[in-house]
């Protein structure tokens, strides 16, 4: 299907994923509008984004940013609550923005979601995740919902983290089993499985996952290999991966894990059994980025809460 319009809205381009959706849509030559909740931070693309505030708490305002869009990309979720942010606040969040695109004549919605999310997850993030879609599904708006598993790349939280403390500890505790598996993604993958769907003509829901299948413990000891760094590992509880986990987050500012990633990552939740919808391999990635990843410590409260 061809685009109505060459403008597309994307919330968070100033973030991870948006960042990447709105380079690839720039190099097609497309006009790129943002809603960020930051708008005075600088902006990577100077004049070659429109920037505008994402207010939810004016829906006036995000039906004017919205009119005369084609697509709406909409990166907007909160990883863990923080402050006032709660997941039923980012649903309801949710939902004020979807309505306005509707109201705005948005022609597409391109939804980020996540893999193996339900409304009976035990998880809340799953969950809510889950309600989202339920949004999304419910508008009347045709749209594509990206499910992406753990995501790589410049830039990302869980695999740069790892790198992070695997250069500065001797022992790397493994929690439980470690047997657990991951899909990994490129953040290029899905940036561009997110421009692809945009220009289809029928709803859908796809996966965006990798080529390989790993066990958490088989990447965090090539991690730890790539990077040139000896590392013992050793099994640990879950509660005590945790605990150390939170300390070392507590040091940083940061949120290093939460128990109930941990859960979902140990419960299956961070892989599919589909067909690889990406072509890019971590352990590829990983060898030439090899030098750079882990040097500085991501910090998701400072990238969004800052």
């Amino acid at each position: 299907m061809p685009y109505v319009t060459e403008l597309d809205v994307v919330t968070g381009a100033f973030g991870y994923t948006g960042r990447y959706i709105t380079e690839r849509l720039l190099d097609a030559g497309r006009s790129v509008r943002t809603l960020t909740g930051h708008p005075g931070r600088p902006n990577p693309f100077g004049d070659r984004v429109q920037v505008a505030n994402l207010d939810l708490g004016d829906p006036d305002a995000l039906r004017a940013s919205l009119r005369g869009a084609s697509t709406l990309y909409n990166t907007y979720w909160v990883r863990f609550p923080y402050g006032g942010m709660t997941y039923d606040v980012a649903v309801r969040n949710t939902q004020t923005l979807i309505e306005a695109a509707h109201d705005a004549g948005v022609a597409r919605v391109v939804h980020i979601s996540i893999t193996n999310p339900s409304q009976d997850s035990p998880f809340p993030y799953f969950r809510g995740k889950a309600r989202t879609e339920s949004l999304v599904r419910g508008s009347g708006l045709p749209h594509a919902i990206v499910r992406p598993t753990v995501v790589f790349g410049k830039q990302d939280i869980l695999v740069n983290n790892l790198a992070y403390i695997l250069r500065r500890v001797p022992v790397f505790g493994v929690p439980g089993s470690g047997s657990y598996r991951v899909r990994p993604v490129a953040v290029e993958d899905v940036a561009e499985i997110c421009v692809r769907v945009a220009g289809e003509a029928t709803d859908r829901v796809i996966d965006a996952v990798g080529p390989e299948t790993l066990t958490f413990e088989q990447m965090v000891r090539t991690i730890a290999r790539t990077i040139g760094r000896r590392v013992a590992f050793v099994h640990v509880p879950p509660a005590i991966a945790l605990a150390s986990a939170s300390a070392i987050g507590w040091v940083l500012g940061d949120v290093l894990v939460t128990k109930e990633e941990l859960d979902g990552l140990m419960a299956g939740l961070a892989t599919t059994d589909g067909p690889a919808t990406g072509s890019r391999r971590l352990t590829d990635w990983l060898r030439a980025n090899a030098d750079t990843v882990g040097v500085r410590y991501a910090s998701e409260v400072a990238r969004h809460f800052s």
